[in-house]
This record gives C-alpha cells, sequence and structure tokens, in this order.
C-alpha cells in the first residue's frame, strides 16, 4: 500500500530554524513525510513557537508535530514554559512519600502535556521506562528509578496526566537501554544478559503500560546474546516480543536513524528499510536534511495495512486542554499543578 496523502506518511523529519523555509515548505508536501519533530533551535519564545506550529499545519493539516520533551536535561522549550524535573527526582520522591510522588507525575505529565498542546505540539516522546542502573550517562537521570514496579507506576501516573490535557504517550526505549554505559548518539551499545533477564527487569514497564502506550521508541542497542541487529531493526524485538507477547497495539517509532548506533544497517535508506521491516511506523531522521532529502528521493515503502492510521491517531483529544496561550494561563487545574512541581525542578 502506498502512502495516502490525506494520512500522515512513515517518515518524521526536523527543519532547521525558527521559521519555514520554502525549501521545508516543499519538503513536508511529500507523501512520505507524516510529521515534523522540534528541537530546541526551533524555539525563541512562545509567540514564535505557535507561529511555526501553525506554519507547519498550513503546508499539511495531518503532519503529526513532535518533540522531546521530557523534563530535566531534555527539556526543548524552556523559557516561557515550567521547568519541568527529571524524572530521577520523582523516583527519589516515590522512596520518601509514595502516594505524593504518584500525584507528582500525574501533575507533570498534565502540565507537560497542557503546555505543548497550547502552543500546537501534538506529541512528546515520554516517559522514558529505561531502569535507573546507574551505568548509563544518555539515560542517567531521565529514568524514575532502579525498580521496574515503581518505573511503571511513576509512568503510569504521568500518562494518566499526559491524557488528562489530551496527548498519548511514547514510551522508550525498548527493550531497555539503561544497562549499558555506551551512547547510541555516538556508539553502538551492546548488552550482553539473555532474555530471561532482560524479561524480568527491562521490559516490564513497557509490558505493565503496554495497553495505554500510544507509541513505543525502541533502542539502538544489540542485546548480542539474542539478535544481532540493534532493537529498532530486529523483528524479534519488535514483531515477537513487543507486537506479540506484549500485545502493543499503538505506533513504533524508530530512534533517529542519523545516530551511530543504526549505523549498523548501512546508509539512510537501508536503515529505514530495516527498520520499516522490523515493524516500525515511523522512522525518524534529524539534524541532516540532506539525509532526509535523500531518503524521500529514493525510499519507496510499502505500508503495512493500519500503519497510517495508527500514526493518525496519536493525535491530542479535542477539547481536553486550551487551545490557546492566554487561556491556559488562566486555567485553575494547570495553575495549581505547576505550582507543586515547581520546587522538584
Amino acid at each position: 500500500m502506498k502512502p495516502s496523502h490525506a494520512l500522515p506518511g512513515p517518515v518524521m523529519l526536523d527543519v532547521v530554524g525558527h521559521e519555514l523555509t520554502a525549501e521545508e515548505r516543499e519538503v513536508l508536501q511529500h507523501p512520505l513525510v507524516g510529521g515534523v519533530i522540534l528541537f530546541a533551535r526551533n524555539y525563541a519564545e512562545p509567540g514564535q513557537l505557535r507561529a511555526l506550529t501553525a506554519a507547519i499545519r498550513e503546508v499539511r493539516p495531518m503532519l503529526v508535530i513532535s518533540v522531546d520533551h521530557e523534563g530535566g536535561r531534555v527539556q526543548r522549550f524552556r523559557d516561557g514554559f515550567t521547568r519541568l524535573p527529571p524524572m530521577r527526582r520523582l523516583g527519589e520522591a516515590w522512596d520518601g512519600d509514595p502516594q505524593r510522588a504518584g500525584l507528582l507525575a500525574r501533575q507533570a505529565g498534565f502540565v507537560l502535556a497542557a503546555e505543548l498542546r497550547a502552543h500546537g505540539v501534538d506529541l512528546s516522546y515520554t516517559p522514558v521506562l529505561d531502569l535507573d542502573y546507574g551505568v548509563s550517562t544518555v539515560i542517567g537521570d531521565r529514568a524514575f528509578h532502579r525498580d521496574p514496579k515503581v518505573a511503571a507506576e511513576l509512568a503510569r501516573q504521568l500518562t494518566i496526566g499526559l491524557a488528562d490535557a489530551g496527548l498519548r504517550a511514547v514510551g522508550k526505549h525498548f527493550p531497555g537501554h539503561g544497562a549499558v554505559e555506551a551512547d547510541s548518539h555516538v556508539a553502538i551499545p551492546v548488552d550482553g544478559r539473555g532474555f530471561a533477564a532482560v524479561w524480568q527487569e527491562d521490559i516490564q514497564p513497557f509490558l505493565l503500560l503496554a495497553s495505554v502506550l500510544g507509541g513505543v521508541m525502541p533502542a539502538h542497542v544489540i542485546f548480542e546474546k539474542i539478535d544481532a541487529r540493534p532493537a529498532g531493526f530486529s523483528p524479534f524485538w519488535l514483531q515477537e516480543v513487543l507486537r506479540g507477547r506484549l500485545g502493543f497495539q499503538g505506533v513504533i517509532f524508530s530512534d533517529d536513524l542519523t545516530m551511530e548506533g543504526a549505523s549498523v544497517a548501512g546508509g539512510i535508506v537501508a536503515r529505514a528499510e530495516a527498520a520499516h521491516q522490523a515493524g516500525c511506523d515511523m522512522v525518524l531522521v534529524c539534524n541532516r536534511p540532506e539525509l532526509a532529502v535523500e531518503l524521500l528521493d529514493h525510499w519507496a515503502p510499502e505500508l503495512a495495512e493500519g500503519s497510517q492510521a495508527r500514526i493518525d491517531a496519536l493525535r491530542p483529544r479535542a477539547g481536553t486542554a486550551p487551545a490557546d496561550r492566554d487561556t491556559l494561563a488562566g486555567w485553575a487545574p494547570y495553575l495549581a499543578a505547576r505550582d507543586s512541581l515547581m520546587s522538584l525542578a
């Protein structure tokens, strides 16, 4: 099935600056494009962000506008947004008072989603479901906790908060990135554990949340005793385990295909095809616009039935959050939740 121009395609790409260029407007009209991921370089202040998201929708209304906006060091929009705590702070709060920590996690999800929605953003790649083993610098304080059950419960509460403001959650990095030291942005991480250990520990948060996650992003990690391919290129991990054993029915996103951890699959077209064949609904190509254009020019994927519909279903639910910043500033539930988070950031 060829991509329908009326629905999002399987490629998520980025844009360079605060405004769309003429070339970017042309690229976004390609039928393979399904969304735009924003970064800190795309943000100057709230009004500029709203203008940028409006311009993207003007080009193609069905595009999904996304961002890595977790809290802590991974928060792309800062001035004019609530400074959200790293998720480890919620895990530390759990160790002292689980009930309070659960409430804070729900409030964090609610504030995160409400602010993004008020600026025209549809999706954040959160929560991080990796476990805090204390060895991964790239994960580090982005993880909730070492205990899989605690991590799952805090992530579940954050997911509820996201949903209260109309956003779906995207759990990452399946089946787990927390136990390897190497950073897949610049290296190829290898995990030497067997399947039983990964299942009993790292996969548990994904298993417990599979029915409520709108999306999952796999890791560029090779579990060498299980599959020679990184998880994001592995039919075993994505189809047999994630779709099969966990019963996950949402969108599977690749991690960024320009990362070093993806280089084992070859050039950009080969990487996209490997991820697609493994089971990814949408592939991300970030920070390399020339590679995004190369992919659009040379990739001709056959889409699995329902893939575009799954992507389209990620859109925020209407009526669950203010549509503009002025309304947000007077929205009592948002203000109460925001104030309770300030001491943790």
